[in-house]
């Protein structure tokens, strides 16, 4: 049956239909009605009424409905575990993976909504101020616009509607037209758990459909995750509303020649080829000190090689489908043009379909595309260097900055290196991969504006509110 979308709490059909298709064979998993211009305004109308149901929730009632969608998503884990694999080709370790992380998100964000924290504070630091007290609160920020990816489309949803639910917004969702499944199910949990209605929608479009909530001065807020030439064209468009934006990257690490190389080699290649790659802080480029590369490079190679690609569903695979076959095409001739350019691929390079193993290239230059750009599939670039300011300014040299991994046990240069890359984020002894959802997350460059992890992204929903009181008499 036709999954249909949700305005404002009503479940309706439309004139357009999109097939979901499975990415591994290609059959077709099911098919969902897709949002009309008319659905989007009824939509931003019903959050408008919703808005008012919402803000007014007490922090116990918000953490109450949050509880309640942690326990049917605990109860509906396997349902969304199948969706994801079946809608996303997403294997059936990193889906189970994304279903603990998505309830994680939600049980913080439980937590988080009592704690919307203000401040009192001395406003006599002159003599203007002299009798003065100063108090803060934070109060929500209104309409939140949720634009999700294809690549982590619960957790990351539950990264946007967790917050905004914590905090008494209202949201519409526009999961990508990929994977709408799982989306879907996730509308119909947060429903039952017994959010205001007209205070949540889910609506299927085409993203140039979307933009005209984008652009609508009724959203407050947008908060998006996907590609960073998109994302920042929405930014444009966006006006003055409140943006956060968690786009791409082409994560850099570093192996020292006193790092832990066998903790180097489980870490990166679990992080470079998780999720078959599609993965925005995926190691992409790999350097490791001369002193110890040409013993590091078997090791990884065979790591590398004992990774097993195929189908999703099945229990034991690593490696699953890219999202389409355009996807491995692309990859395929972005290593074919590397091959002519010099480089040497010691590992993979092998395509069936939408899948692509994983595949190393050895002899790159900053030029090529499978370092200078975002790969977004099963491809890794590993180097040599020799001094360690080589390493910092390799891994800088990027357009993108959202997480970098660095393997050593000397904290001058760990230091060093906090201080120096720039980056969202640094993981020391571990992959760039390493995310836990209650950290602050997000990029610098064109890898994003703003912050997630739920208490950074509840700052962002909402808005900080200054009272002060005249005591004198």
């Amino acid at each position: 049956m036709t999954k249909k979308i949700l305005v404002g709490g009503e479940w309706r059909t439309t004139s357009e239909t999109l097939e979901v298709k499975f990415p591994y064979d290609g059959h077709v998993v099911d098919s969902v009605y897709m949002a009309q211009p008319q659905d989007l305004e009824d939509a931003i109308a019903a959050a408008q009424r919703g808005f008012e149901v919402a803000r007014k929730l007490p922090s116990y009632k918000r953490t109450e409905i949050l509880q309640n969608l942690h326990r049917l998503m605990s109860e509906h884990f396997d349902d969304f575990v199948e969706l994801m694999i079946l809608e996303g080709g997403k294997n059936r370790k990193t889906a189970i993976g994304e279903m603990k992380r998505a309830l994680q998100t939600i049980a913080i964000s439980a937590e988080e909504a009592r704690r919307l924290q203000g401040e009192v504070f001395d406003i006599d630091w002159t003599s203007a101020g002299e009798n003065r007290k100063g108090f803060t609160q934070r109060v929500p920020i209104g309409i939140v616009l949720a634009i999700t990816p294809f690549n982590y489309p619960i957790n990351l949803a539950c990264h946007k509607i967790g917050p905004a639910m914590a905090v008494g917004n209202a949201i519409i969702l526009k999961p990508a037209e990929k994977t709408p499944l799982s989306s879907v199910l996730l509308a119909e949990l947060v429903l039952e758990a017994g959010y205001a209605p007209e205070a949540f929608s889910m609506v299927n479009c085409w993203g140039q459909l979307a933009q005209s909530m984008v652009i609508d001065p009724r959203i407050a807020m947008l908060s998006f995750t996907g590609s960073a030439s998109v994302g920042w064209m929405l930014k444009g468009q966006a006006s003055r509303k409140k943006v956060v934006l968690e786009l791409g990257g082409n994560a850099g690490v570093i192996v020292h020649q006193d790092a832990n190389a066998s903790l180097a080699v489980r870490e990166t290649a679990s992080g470079g080829f998780a999720n078959a790659g599609q993965n925005c802080i995926s190691v992409q480029r790999l350097l490791v000190h001369e002193a110890i590369y040409d013993e590091f490079i078997p090791s990884f190679v065979d790591a590398v090689g004992a990774l097993n690609v195929g189908d999703p569903r099945d229990a034991d695979t690593d490696v699953g489908p890219l999202i389409t076959e355009n996807d491995a095409l692309r990859a395929a001739s972005w290593v074919e043009e590397a091959q002519a350019a010099g480089a040497e691929v010691i590992c993979g390079n092998k395509r069936e379909g939408t899948l692509f193993w994983p595949t190393v290239l050895t002899e790159t230059s900053p030029d090529m595309k499978v370092r200078c750009e975002e790969v977004f599939a099963p491809i890794l670039t590993i180097s040599p260097y020799s001094e360690w300011d080589e390493a910092i300014e390799t891994i800088n040299d990027s357009p993108y900055g959202l997480q970098a991994g660095l393997f050593t046990n000397d904290m001058s240069l760990i230091m060093d290196a906090w201080n120096r890359i720039e980056v969202g984020g640094l993981q020391v002894n571990s992959a760039s991969t390493f995310r836990v959802d209650h950290m602050p997350y997000g990029g610098v460059k064109s890898s994003g504006y703003g912050r997630e992890g739920v208490k950074y992204t509840i700052e962002e929903m909402t808005e900080l509110r200054l009272m002060v009181i005249n005591m004198n008499k």
